[in-house]
């Protein structure tokens, strides 16, 4: 019997590989990590360009054609659906309020990035917040101020709100329950006031508490009908002064007052 033997197979030619530096490897390796840790990144990046598409046609009115830089940032790195109900949480990019429960709600995105932008809050500023609501708010501005105190009247919402900002690790928020109205003497004066609900005036604590050289942004009016956002200044010598920004829809500030 004769043993066949089969043809050994071509030799195939291989095609050498592009070169491809080591810097841009790992460069998209980082990008692909950080995008694995942090898939909604994208959409808060859409948040923050419809901010300032909002900004840039409300400037006339407000202003503010474009927001601080700042701001922008620390708006598009708050993670927004943290802080809304499971239900709202596919809406939570979009520029838009949702409801929070209790009857109340989280701020549109741009009304929370117009009113801390009025606010010129700088690294070293002790900041008090009326109105903790979930507690978004507070979180932008623990991106901005050393210290922020946020008080909250409705105690289940206040005190979810409390037992998020912790789990996220914003260390530089306090929060309690009781009414905003009256401020949080203890802490006074403070560099920036915010109110989050809509006031028939302007609180006379709040102003006592308000630093001269301060400024207290806040919605007033009553619930159904023109409301304004007003930025409040105080001047070095004590005077107040104030100026509308434009017209919103807050829900009512509550309260023994």
């Amino acid at each position: 019997m004769t043993l066949s033997t089969l043809p050994a197979p071509p030799v195939k030619q291989s095609t050498p590989l592009p070169y491809i530096p080591i810097a841009t490897l790992a460069l998209a390796l980082l990008c692909s990590t950080a995008a694995a840790a942090d898939p909604l990144a994208p959409q808060r990046a859409d948040m923050v360009k419809e901010i300032a598409t909002v900004a840039a046609a409300a400037g006339a009115q407000s202003g503010r054609h474009a927001l601080d830089p700042r701001v922008m940032a620390v708006m598009g790195q708050v993670p927004r659906h943290e802080f809304v109900p499971d239900p709202q949480k596919v809406y939570a990019y979009e520029n838009r309020p949702l409801p929070i429960g209790h009857g109340q709600t989280i701020s549109q995105p741009y009304i929370v990035a117009l009113m801390t932008d009025l606010m010129m809050v700088k690294p070293g500023d002790t900041v008090l917040e009326i109105g903790t609501g979930s507690g978004y708010q507070a979180a932008v501005l623990a991106g901005l101020a050393r210290a922020v105190y946020t008080i909250e009247i409705i105690e289940p919402l206040g005190r979810q709100a409390c037992d998020r900002l912790k789990r996220l690790a914003y260390r530089q928020v306090a929060c309690k329950v009781g009414d905003g109205y009256y401020g949080w003497d203890e802490h006074a004066p403070y560099d920036a006031i915010v109110v989050t609900a809509a006031a028939s005036h302007v609180p006379p604590p709040l102003i006592r508490q308000l630093k001269p050289g301060g400024r207290m942004v806040i919605p007033v009016g009553a619930q159904f009908l023109t409301q304004y956002l007003l930025l409040v200044e105080k001047s070095g010598d004590g005077t107040v002064s104030t100026r509308q920004i434009l017209p919103v829809r807050f829900v009512p500030l509550v309260g023994k007052h």
